[in-house]
């Protein structure tokens, strides 16, 4: 897979495979056997052991393997003979900061729009730094401060009493007693009052515990990965005391047309190798076609910046996209034969820009007439699956 060290990010996410293109990793990634989405630790073992025994550098307390080999195992590059692939595609300035950061007494949180590689970075920070990246507290509107401390089996609660047997433990409170990291996806769903519960944790580095008289301190080692959606229209500002307790990346949306093209491409074939998709991964073409439909309509412009564009009411991120070219596998595996036609993308298409039924169609199919349509033949195709889909 082409990459760019100098431009954004990868892809995830929101996630996580052996990459078919020159540039691809030499670890080919077990679909795990009925697992279906396996944590990073264990997709990655391979490179993550080869790492580890290949570290010479000081390692920080708590941690699995020093600051430079988290950084290898997350932007790429040789373990031994064994060859890393890069997990994350950006600057990888940014994730030395964020390295460096949680080697520190200070929280992490990592903030962009979506399909920015959030949840995807922060998991891999967490399975290359202790091991286990599944401690995780999941942000909403339902969430509670119970859930970020602790709570109790309330069947032995009355029967016995406060006990530490009664006690259910959250995420963050297992990883302060282990000396991990627990990682905090969308805090700023939340509620205030709910996200303040962390103050005193990130602060005291203490979680007291009033119904035994007792408090548990961190280990060596803990701390706190959080995430922030910039575009979520649930999302409660974080107080000033909070926001002090972290230090902030902001993780910028791909560069390029080239660097989103190549974080798609590595994405939707790890997933289609993963959920173990009988066809061939899209073309190089395909790909550029549906990032480049995307970013457009992201920016309410054509790529070479002659025509305006309205925009849709979603996000069209990287993420989508990602999601666009999987399932047209998923179609062309189940439904085809085995190669992803237009027929396939244009399917998701429709579905990734119009979620405003009486916005998003005029968008499209000014989109769609105006752009599309006076596209060499190369996109010719791709026009008439979408108009025949749209229609």
């Amino acid at each position: 897979m082409a990459k760019k060290k100098t431009d954004d990010h990868i892809t995830h996410d929101e996630s996580p495979a052996a990459n078919s293109s020159a540039n691809a990793a030499t670890t080919t990634i077990n679909p795990n056997g009925g697992i279906l989405r396996a944590p990073a630790e264990l997709l990655y073992a391979e490179e993550l052991d080869a790492l580890i025994k290949h570290d010479t550098y000081d390692r920080p307390p708590g941690w699995r393997m020093s600051a430079r080999a988290v950084a290898t195992y997350i932007c790429g590059g040789k373990a031994g003979s064994l060859t890393i692939s890069p997990k994350y595609l950006g600057h990888r300035r940014l994730v030395e900061i964020a390295i460096a950061t949680l080697a520190t007494d200070r929280a992490l949180l990592l903030v962009g729009e979506p399909g920015t590689a959030k949840s995807w970075l922060s998991e891999h920070l967490a399975a290359a730094i202790t091991g286990d990246s599944t401690l995780v507290v999941q942000g909403t509107a339902g969430t509670t401060e119970e859930q970020i401390r602790y709570t109790w089996n309330y069947a032995m609660l009355i029967a016995r009493g406060p006990s530490h047997d009664a006690l259910i433990k959250s995420p963050i409170f297992r990883a302060m007693e282990t000396g991990t990291l627990a990682r905090f996806e969308e805090i700023t769903r939340c509620a205030a009052e709910v996200q303040d519960a962390l103050i005193s944790l990130l602060s005291e580095k203490r979680l007291s515990i009033p119904e035994l008289l007792t408090e548990v301190p961190a280990v060596k080692g803990f701390s706190v990965i959080a995430t922030a959606n910039t575009r979520d229209r649930g999302v409660n500002d974080m107080s000033a005391a909070l926001k002090r307790r972290f230090n902030t990346i902001v993780l910028p949306t791909p560069a390029t047309l080239e660097t989103e093209v190549a974080i798609v491409r590595k994405r939707v074939q790890e997933l289609g190798t993963n959920l173990e998709l009988k066809a061939a991964p899209p073309s190089e073409e395909a790909v550029t076609q549906v990032v480049t439909i995307f970013r457009e309509l992201r920016s309410g412009q054509t790529l070479d910046g002659k025509n305006k564009l309205k925009t849709p009411s979603g996000v069209l991120s990287t993420a989508e996209a990602i999601s666009v070219l999987a399932n047209g596998m998923a179609l062309a595996a189940n439904f085809g034969n085995g190669e992803v036609t237009a027929h396939d993308l244009a399917a998701g298409l429709q579905g990734a820009i119009v979620k405003d039924e009486e916005k998003d169609q005029v968008v499209w199919s000014e989109y769609l007439n105006n752009v599309l349509k006076k596209r060499g033949s190369d996109w010719r195709a791709l026009y008439n699956a979408c108009v025949e889909q749209h229609s």
